[in-house]
């Protein structure tokens, strides 16, 4: 199983990968872990991606869709995978594309959590708190400021990826502001559709 999850920040991507993890057997990519990985073990894209990053610059696509590449062909993706936190841009979905095309693979699904903006500070405000509570750290990143600068960013660049894998037909659209077990079940279902 090939998946992709989309929704800004807050929606609870992460929380709905692990489940999805944990039900299907199959591994989380995020792109800043494996960048963070790559640079950590010194390996040649590693290499190129820390100049880039110590120079303060964004890595670029083809880098990270080399990485991709890469990392789909380990045995512990062969089951599957969902990418989080990717693809940023309609460009990086159509490499994305490209590059499962030439692998003679496709994506099973592309699952969006939709939520409600107004909503979604009060929910992040939420998880700050009970991360708190349980001793964790919240992340330097979840307060109204960053929220809203994060949002704006979502809107401008991945936003627009929802609408490419809506022409495609692939998108399937969930309400990411129901309780997590029900955005689970309703996620299942839309994988099975």
């Amino acid at each position: 199983m090939r998946l992709i999850l989309l929704g800004p920040p807050g929606a609870g991507k992460g929380t709905q990968a692990a489940r999805l993890v944990a039900k299907y057997g199959i591994v989380q990519l995020s792109t800043g872990d494996m960048l963070r990985a790559a640079v950590s073990a010194g390996t040649p894209l590693g290499v190129q991606a820390k100049e880039i990053m110590n120079r303060g610059d964004l890595v670029p696509d083809r880098l990270v869709i080399d990485l991709i590449d890469q990392r789909i062909d380990a045995p512990d993706a062969a089951p599957g995978f969902i990418l989080d936190g990717f693809p940023r841009t309609v460009a990086q979905a159509e490499a994305l594309d490209a590059l499962l095309e030439k692998k003679n693979m496709r994506l099973d699904a592309v699952v969006e959590l939709v939520i409600d903006e107004s909503e979604l500070l009060s929910r992040v405000e939420n998880r700050v708190r009970e991360t708190l509570r349980a001793g964790g750290a919240a992340r330097a990143d979840d307060n109204p400021e960053s929220l809203k600068i994060r949002l704006e960013a979502y809107r401008k660049q991945t936003a627009p990826v929802s609408a490419y894998y809506a022409c495609k037909g692939a998108l399937k659209q969930v309400d990411g502001m129901e309780p997590i077990e029900t955005v689970g079940q309703a996620i299942d279902r839309a994988i099975a559709a």
